[in-house]
C-alpha cells in the first residue's frame, strides 16, 4: 500500500479556509445540516480526532461520534484549523499510524481504513468548502486518489453508512475524477448556493 501524504491536501484546505470571509461563515454547504461555520467547525474536530486516531491515543476526541451535536467554530478558528490541519499531516507520516487498531468517531477501525477515511473527509469537505464560498478547488491528487478509492468500496458496501453517506449521485464514468468522489459521496457535483 503506498501511504499517501495528507500534508499538501491539508495546506490546500488550510488556505481554503483562511480565504472565508466573516460574512461567509453564515452560507449554506452541500451538507445540509451544515452552513460553512459548521463545516469549518467539523473540519476541526476532525483534524484533532483523526490527528489522535493516528496516534493512537485513544479517548474523548476519538470516541465522540460526529453526529453527536452540529459543530460550530470557536472565536480563535482561524489560527486553530491551520494548526490543527498541520498536526494531523504530520501524525499520519509516521507509518505505525496506518498500521493496527485505532478509533474515530467512536468506531474501531484498522488504521489503514482510518487514513483512508480522513483523506476522504479531507478532500470532499474541501470540496463543500469550495462550493459554498464560490472558490476554485484542485484537491492534492494523492489525496483524492486514495478519497476515491475509498468512496468506490464504501458505494459497493450493502451496509453502506447512511449517517455518512447520502444516496450515491450518478456521474459519467468519463467525468472528471473529483466529480465522480463528490458523486460516491452522495452529493450533486453541480451544486451550487
Amino acid at each position: 500500500m503506498t501511504i499517501p501524504d495528507l500534508g499538501p491536501q491539508t495546506r490546500i484546505l488550510a488556505r481554503l479556509a483562511e480565504s472565508v470571509t466573516d460574512e461567509q461563515l453564515a452560507a449554506p454547504t452541500p451538507c445540509p445540516k451544515y452552513a460553512v461555520r459548521h463545516l469549518l467547525g467539523h473540519l476541526h474536530m476532525l483534524s484533532v480526532a483523526f490527528r489522535d486516531a493516528a496516534r493512537k491515543d485513544l479517548g474523548t476526541t476519538t470516541g465522540t461520534s460526529p453526529n453527536a451535536a452540529v459543530p460550530d467554530i470557536g472565536p480563535d478558528w482561524r489560527a486553530e484549523l491551520p494548526k490543527a490541519l498541520d498536526e494531523l499531516a504530520d501524525a499520519w507520516r509516521d507509518p505505525d499510524a496506518w498500521t493496527g487498531m485505532t478509533r474515530a468517531g467512536g468506531v474501531d477501525l484498522p488504521g489503514d481504513v482510518a487514513g483512508a477515511v480522513v483523506a476522504d473527509e479531507l478532500v470532499v469537505h474541501g470540496w463543500d468548502l469550495a462550493r459554498a464560498v464560490g472558490r476554485p478547488y484542485a484537491p492534492d491528487p494523492a489525496a483524492l486518489d486514495a478519497a476515491h478509492g475509498f468512496l468506490l468500496a464504501a458505494a459497493e458496501d450493502p451496509d453502506r453508512g447512511g449517517d455518512l453517506f447520502g444516496p450515491v449521485v450518478p456521474v459519467p464514468q468519463d467525468a472528471p475524477l473529483l466529480d465522480r468522489a463528490v458523486g460516491l459521496s452522495g452529493r450533486d457535483p453541480m451544486w451550487r448556493p
